[in-house]
């Protein structure tokens, strides 16, 4: 336990947000758990400073009734907090842990990998000639089936693609 709560001590909650591209909803739920577990050690902290000696003497010459001072005194001292075992849900939370982390790893490899592929078709993007400068031979060279589509609609005597008049008007020259 005490390596985790050493790894626990020194994680870099800014780093964690910003280097990750998490969402904002998974930055404010990471946000509150860290400020729930601060609290928690801030609260386990002054719990553990708090003095818990009973003075037994002081309510002996306070209360009239030593009876009540000696079975509560008898019930104190014979006091032994139970003891869990909590072994199956540390289990269970590691389990769960596991597969969390299991899938971080997914998303993180998916996300690098989308990236990736989003950082080329960018530079892809930004290298390209601009539509205006390109040429039917360009589009047929990178299209081939554009080419057999027309080559196919002109050996069938077909000079009208269907659709285009009734998406772009019916334009006539003459």
């Amino acid at each position: 336990m005490s390596a985790v709560k050493a790894a626990a001590a020194h994680i870099d909650w800014p780093k964690l947000s910003t280097s990750l591209g998490l969402k904002t909803e998974t930055v404010a739920a990471l946000s509150a758990f860290r400020k729930r577990n601060e609290e928690a050690r801030r609260v386990l902290t002054d719990l553990k400073e708090q003095k818990t000696d009973v003075d037994f003497a002081h309510y002996r010459k306070v209360l009239k009734n030593q009876a009540i001072v000696d079975e509560v005194e008898k019930a104190f001292k014979g006091f032994k907090p139970t003891v869990y075992d909590v072994q199956a849900q540390i289990k269970s939370i590691e389990a769960v842990e596991a597969k969390a982390l299991e899938r971080a790893k997914f998303t993180a490899t998916k996300v690098e990998s989308e990236l990736a592929d989003l950082q080329a078709t960018l530079k892809n993007i930004e290298t390209s000639r601009p539509i205006e400068e390109l040429t039917v031979d360009d589009v047929l060279q990178s299209r081939p089936e554009v080419a057999e589509k027309v080559d196919a609609q002109l050996s069938k005597s077909k000079w009208d693609t269907k659709g285009y008049n009734d998406k772009f008007g019916y334009v006539t020259l003459f």
